[in-house]
């Protein structure tokens, strides 16, 4: 079986920027100057190094290459490919082209905290396994997330 595509944003994923206040077991910082902080959690490490071993992982950001400069070195990890996707700002649904380029016919799961009608249409119309996993913005990635994704890769 081919390996799964591992799709993961990192803003409302990785940085819960819908809490209030910086939740428990989260830093901040400040990745882009005079932008104010964003959250990290460094157990999400871990995390995705479990999900790069099930899977192809590839960051889907509109971070971007920074995803691998700025953001993974506070983690440990990385880097990985990054889906390419329009310049900012962008609606959300403009995710869904450069999603399925990524993903091509292989295995997919997407983490991402605003999946669109467009998304999961097109989650919906593929032939190959598919999973969307949505996260809270407020809350940020959980462990039950990642879970959720293993045991969809070892069913495959």
């Amino acid at each position: 079986m081919t390996r799964p595509v591992m799709l993961l944003d990192l803003d409302g994923v990785l940085n819960p920027f819908g809490a209030t206040t910086c939740p428990d077991g989260y830093l901040e910082r400040e990745f882009y100057p005079g932008e104010g902080p964003e959250r990290y959690c460094p157990a999400h490490g871990a995390w995705i190094k479990e999900l790069a071993a099930a899977g192809d992982l590839h960051w889907a950001t509109a971070w971007g290459e920074d995803a691998n400069t700025l953001f993974a070195p506070v983690l440990g990890v990385g880097p990985f490919p990054v889906v390419p996707f329009p310049p900012l700002p962008f609606p959300p649904e403009d995710k869904v082209p450069a999603i399925a380029r990524a993903a091509g016919d292989r295995p997919a799961a997407w983490i991402d905290d605003n999946h669109t009608a467009a998304g999961r249409r097109w989650a919906a119309g593929r032939s190959a396994p598919t999973l969307l996993v949505p996260v809270d913005s407020a809350l940020g990635w959980t462990r039950a997330d990642v879970d959720r994704v293993l045991a969809w890769a070892g069913e495959l």
